[in-house]
């Protein structure tokens, strides 16, 4: 089973969350941190790394001699990211996404593959967890490339196994958060009784509901704020699976970088409880299914 764990926006518990579960979750896992422009789960599950490598992405290199100017080259480019003036091609690699349509164009070769960094893939383990995360180099914009390597490495490491793998996704709608969950089994939405947490749930769950998975909602800092959020949890079929109370004992364990399911005996109830719903939303998915690398 394949549980992305996302949220409308930064700050509502996401990664607290999926620290908890991976905590107390008591079958095989895989913890993976697919937040990569700002990763943090290892911060709260203390992992030790025991790999790591760079993370490259292919970008054309030309050879201006062979070049014969004909341009088919910026043609199929979609984000600007190579140009031919006059006797000259110009490559911007920053732009580019990696696809190779560029060079599989070029009739005479003037095109080839080159590299450059995307970040750095890291994994281990924290108890009986495994763990994998990713992390953008400083400046690179890029995060689906790097994301689909994460990906594969995450391939790798569950192939031949039964076990479950818990992702943190990037926060908001945007190409990252739905790279993030588009392999999953299910969607975990964490969000806040405040206004701008019952907006971005509502565009949370209007971004995901085309990929057809089952979804459900944790509220954190529940008793605080707008009910709102029971409104449009009840308007479009959502399930709450926990509510985690507004609690300083909470507060303190995630100040303190700990566990916030090890707060309070009642905050260990909410979580393994939430275990539970989660698993029953879906009842025969394992990690063996095909993970895809889109």
């Amino acid at each position: 089973m394949k549980i992305s764990i996302a949220s409308g926006k930064g700050g509502t518990g996401k990664t607290t969350v999926t620290a908890s579960l991976a905590s107390i979750w008591s079958t095989p896992l895989v913890a993976v941190d697919l937040d990569v422009e700002e990763p943090n789960l290892h911060l709260f599950l203390n992992p030790e790394i025991t790999g790591h490598e760079t993370a490259l992405m292919e970008v054309p290199v030309a050879d201006e001699s062979l070049c014969n100017q004909c341009r088919k080259c910026t043609e199929i480019c979609q984000f600007k990211a190579i140009s031919v003036l006059g006797d000259v091609i110009l490559t911007f690699t920053e732009m580019c996404h990696g696809c190779g349509g560029c060079i599989a164009v070029c009739p005479e070769g003037a095109l080839s593959a080159g590299s450059r960094e995307l970040g750095e893939i890291s994994w281990g383990t924290v108890g009986s967890v495994d763990f994998l995360m990713g992390r953008l180099r400083v400046g690179e914009a890029m995060s689906p490339p790097l994301m689909r390597q994460v990906k594969q490495r995450l391939a790798q490491m569950i192939d031949g196994r039964d076990c479950d793998v818990i992702i943190d996704a990037p926060p908001g709608v945007s190409c990252p958060a739905v790279a993030a969950v588009m392999d999953a089994d299910a969607i975990v939405l964490v969000t806040e009784p405040t206004p701008f947490g019952v907006f971005d749930l509502a565009l949370a769950h209007q971004a995901f509901a085309p990929l057809g998975k089952p979804m459900a909602v944790v509220v954190n800092r529940a008793g605080i704020g707008s009910p709102d959020v029971y409104k449009v949890c009840k308007d479009r079929d959502l399930p709450i699976i926990a509510e985690i109370p507004y609690d300083r004992r909470i507060a303190e364990a995630y100040a303190d970088g700990r566990i916030v399911a090890d707060a309070t005996p009642e905050t260990r109830g909410i979580f393994d409880e939430m275990v539970q719903r989660i698993r029953s939303m879906v009842p025969d998915a394992d990690c063996r299914s095909e993970v895809s690398h889109g």
